[in-house]
């Protein structure tokens, strides 16, 4: 399948434009000088996900785009989702639901009974969602038993005649997986028009839908680069296994048929930390030094702990300085505004205020 090919059969699938696309792809010259520069640092691009523009930005709104329009197809009232007390994919769910007249409805899994409305949480308010916490099973997956919750609240809906749409966890399903294998088109147009072919692109994996679609997208579009995702949290071998089954239900989609069975998956195991939302001392170092560098605002869930593993990385001399890879910002920013990152940042012996 060529490039041509696979913009063609993804135009054929409905889409509700709800992004600020295309994002842009910046050089990272200054993190670059400071990791060294161009005699030990690789070239550092920088793919602005967190420009997507959706309820403050982020990855979801790519897979949003094409959830929406299959909801709107199916003559949904309602949208039901569930996530982390601070998720962006809930937040950004609600600020699309929002956009197209539907209600909202948030299943969250928190480790208190009251959570404070704060960062992303405070957004879901503001956006209208109907929220309902469910108590935290482990903090190394940051789920919960929210399956009863999402079964009640969908018959709720039902028994006063509405239509309730269910979006799982991180928007990962093989309709929301097609956001990504879009946004690889768009990257590969960026990269021809500035002539640069990365060996890699690092970015954080939680609930494997941006993994299925990424992967999917550069096997189909022949991009040069080995997809290096981070796990912000545990769950393996079963993540692996829901990537690799929604990226196949995707190209199912797209008539690629048998397009993912011997492609790899691979997500980096070693940077979770305590756990899910719970910044290591190595991602506040790589929240810091981009903030410092390029003025980029990284999160303390998922782009932290992504960058994380790219400095240590290039610092370690993992990657030539010859090389180039891309970052891909998934955003996030909202959940640097709580009591719980702040008391990260304030415990953290590396961190000096200026």
């Amino acid at each position: 399948m060529t490039r041509d090919d696979l913009t063609h059969r993804l135009a054929d699938v409905p889409r509700t434009r709800l992004a600020a696309l295309p994002t842009p792809l910046d050089d990272a010259t200054r993190l670059r000088a400071a990791l060294g520069g161009p005699t030990r640092c690789p070239r550092i691009l920088v793919k602005r996900d967190d420009l997507t523009g959706l309820g403050l930005g982020g990855n979801k709104a790519r897979k949003l785009e094409y959830l929406l329009a299959h909801a709107l197809a199916e003559g949904a009232t309602a949208l039901i989702t569930t996530g982390a007390v601070q998720s962006n994919h809930a937040r950004m769910t609600a600020a699309a639901a929002a956009m197209c007249g539907l209600e909202s409805h948030l299943v969250l899994t928190s480790t208190g009974a009251d959570p404070a409305d704060e960062g992303n949480l405070l957004l879901d308010r503001l956006f209208g969602a109907q929220v309902y916490f469910v108590p935290s099973v482990d903090p190394m997956l940051a789920v919960g038993h929210d399956d009863a919750m999402v079964a009640e609240v969908a018959s709720r809906i039902r028994a006063r005649g509405g239509r309730p749409y269910v979006i799982p966890v991180g928007g990962s399903s093989a309709v929301g997986a097609l956001g990504y294998v879009a946004g690889t088109v768009e990257l590969a147009a960026q990269l021809d028009a500035i002539g640069a072919r990365p060996s890699r692109l690092y970015f954080g994996s939680g609930s494997r839908g941006t993994q299925a679609g990424l992967t999917l997208g550069a096997h189909l579009a022949g991009m040069p680069y080995r997809l290096h995702g981070v796990a912000v949290s545990a769950g393996e071998p079963e993540k692996i296994e829901r990537a690799r089954r929604v990226a196949g239900e995707a190209a199912a989609l797209l008539g690629a048929g048998d397009a993912v069975k011997a492609v790899e998956f691979f997500t980096d195991q070693h940077f979770i930390g305590e756990g899910y939302g719970l910044p290591t001392a190595a991602a506040l170092d790589a929240l810091r030094l981009v903030a410092r560098t390029e003025a980029l605002v990284l999160d303390p869930t998922y782009t932290s702990k992504a960058m994380a593993a790219l400095v240590a990385h290039v610092r370690a001399g993992q990657i030539a300085a010859s090389e180039t890879v891309v970052f891909l910002h998934t955003g996030g920013s909202p959940a640097l505004f709580t009591n719980a990152t702040r008391d990260r940042l304030d415990a953290d012996a590396g961190w000096q205020k200026p």
